[in-house]
């Protein structure tokens, strides 16, 4: 690992507790000593975040303009100030439509810093969907702001942690919408995208299990719309005729114990709580959330903005740590 290396980070809802996760990787010793941390955000924010906590405010501040414009400083800047808003308007832990737009600023100013080679990964500090959808942001995540701003093709959501791996066929849309969002050929992707990463992080091929979207996996068409015969199975055999190691589809309340969990490396379920909820159970402190078939590495934590502790320096970074070592992983070829 090489502590050149420079890792963006972006600094999510600036009324959330993204600017204080923010501070702390800035100066963790560990981040330090495998990378040079870029928190893409508003200066100003990170310094009253910093005040009311009585931290150190961020050092080494350059002005996004003067970033995209010249080389990379000697040592890299620990802070790329995008200026997206009056920091002295931000009210903690409320929802906001400025916040929701500088939050998809500072992720658009960090895909820009990937795409262009200036940083080798984005790590993501949590936003929040209403805010960013009352901002006039037209994207339900990250996912897939992600997929449209860095041109990439088929994507999926993966997290992981040391207990347990899903995937997601869909994320956010409805319930009532995941029937008509699941097919053959979306199975068969989700599985192909979670086999090669997990192929290049475990250095072997993988064992995938394959979640149903009915109870029992429909029992044959004895529950749901025969979603497992005619959409999930057909993606399944795609993806064995392309050498994945994958079975399923299994009833979703059987596969996540722990004899299935020692079994399979990863599942892949059908829709977002379906994978989320047995995830943060297992590992809510310490999973990543990572986007898989991206142009551009990301890599986040696996929790939400946290309005009612923000800016309160009780927010636990553990994840956001585990996502930067993840995204110095993935930057450095999965070794």
């Amino acid at each position: 690992m090489s502590k050149s290396l420079l890792i963006g980070l972006t600094m999510g809802d600036p009324a959330g507790i993204g600017p204080e996760l923010c501070l702390r990787v800035l100066k963790d010793p560990q981040i330090l000593d495998v990378c040079t941390p870029v928190v893409f955000g508003d200066a100003g924010v990170l310094e009253r975040v910093a005040r009311v906590l009585g931290w150190p405010v961020a050092e080494r501040v350059v002005a996004l303009k003067q970033w995209e414009a010249g080389p990379v400083p000697d040592g890299g800047p620990g802070v790329v100030d995008c200026s997206m808003l009056d920091a002295a308007t931000v009210e903690k832990g409320r929802v906001q439509p400025a916040c929701g737009r500088a939050a998809y600023g500072y992720i658009e100013a960090a895909i820009r810093s990937a795409l262009s080679g200036k940083i080798a990964a984005v790590v993501t500090a949590p936003i929040n969907k209403e805010a960013l959808k009352a901002g006039g942001i037209n994207y339900p995540g990250h996912t897939e702001i992600f997929q449209a701003l860095s041109h990439s093709g088929g994507v999926c959501m993966m997290l992981t942690s040391d207990e347990i791996t899903v995937s997601m066929v869909t994320t956010h849309i409805g319930l009532m919408e995941v029937g008509e969002h699941l097919s053959p050929e979306r199975v068969a992707e989700v599985v192909r995208l979670t086999a090669e990463a997990l192929r290049q992080m475990l250095g072997r091929p993988p064992r995938l299990a394959v979640c149903g979207l009915n109870p029992h996996a429909g029992e044959h068409g004895l529950f749901g719309r025969r979603e497992e015969e005619e959409l999930i199975t057909p993606g399944i055999e795609q993806a064995k005729a392309g050498g994945i190691d994958v079975r399923g589809p299994f009833p979703p309340d059987a596969i996540f114990v722990p004899v299935c969990r020692e079994r399979y490396d990863a599942v892949i379920c059908m829709y977002h709580d379906q994978g989320h909820i047995p995830f943060k159970m297992l590992a809510f402190d310490k999973g990543v959330n990572i986007t898989l078939g991206s142009n551009v590495i990301r890599t986040s934590v696996d929790h939400g903005t946290a309005f009612d502790i923000a800016w309160t320096g009780k927010a636990d970074p553990k994840s956001l740590i585990q996502a930067v070592f993840w995204a110095v992983r993935l930057a450095e070829g999965g070794r």
